[in-house]
């Protein structure tokens, strides 16, 4: 589905990001794995040898405009083009409003939405010159109903989906497609840590009975990266067995 495209997928060591980069190559794709240190890149690389003819591993501060330009542009060198930008980076938390300090709050944002749109645009600049290009952020389920403490973290997909649709605007005169996938609970590290009858308790309220794998959110960023979603832009595609429903 994505023969001779290539992607960049930030906070792509671990995870969903992880699972998105497993299935963009499974699919054809040259792939960047892009992460926060060189050690976890590289052992994430080491994991998919079987692909290194299409592989290779990228650390920008996804912060800084020049580090990101300069990282896009050796994918570029590296592989002909860049098609398809996953910006899956982001970190949570479930602070307090009354503990949360102003150096936390700004932490969160920065990553969850001054990366998203730093790395968004340094993709534009390439797809607008190759004729067009799709952007996909990851999103969150509670970026439509928030959560009951650390509202960084909603406030910050929340963003995300104002920039998915606004971007989604602007970047359509130039074949560029931008939407945003939102999934519900799902099967990371965070989650498999949690005692079994917690776990048992969160699937129990998820209307399809069960917590969403990697491989689901994978999927969807799959579907929306590939021409079978052509006609589709300025969507935020929940994928959480109608958790948010």
């Amino acid at each position: 589905m994505l023969k001779g495209k290539t992607a960049v997928v930030t906070g792509g060591t671990r995870g969903i990001g992880f699972a998105i980069v497993k299935k963009f190559l499974e699919n054809g794709a040259c792939v960047a794995v892009a992460g926060s240190r060189q050690e976890t890149v590289e052992k994430a690389l080491g994991e998919l040898a079987q692909y290194k003819d299409r592989i290779m591993g990228i650390w920008p501060d996804l912060c800084s405009p020049e580090s990101v330009a300069q990282a896009f542009a050796s994918v570029k060198e590296r592989f002909g083009s860049l098609d398809i930008l996953a910006s899956n980076a982001g970190i949570s938390s479930r602070t307090s409003l009354f503990d949360y300090t102003a150096e936390e709050f700004s932490r969160i944002m920065d990553l969850n939405v001054k990366a998203v749109f730093v790395c968004s645009q340094a993709a534009a600049r390439i797809m607008k010159d190759a004729g067009g290009g799709v952007i996909i952020s990851t999103s969150s389920m509670v970026s439509k109903y928030g959560q009951p403490a650390g509202c960084g973290y909603p406030a910050s997909k929340f963003a995300v989906n104002g920039l998915t649709v606004s971007l989604a605007r602007e970047l359509a005169k130039y074949n560029i497609r931008v939407n945003a996938v939102a999934p519900g609970v799902t099967k990371t590290d965070m989650l498999s840590s949690l005692p079994q009858e917690m776990a048992e308790r969160v699937a129990a309220g998820i209307p399809l009975g069960r917590v969403g794998e990697p491989d689901d959110i994978a999927n969807a960023y799959l579907y929306l990266a590939s021409d079978l979603a052509g006609y589709v832009t300025g969507a935020v595609l929940s994928v959480d067995g109608a958790a948010s429903a």
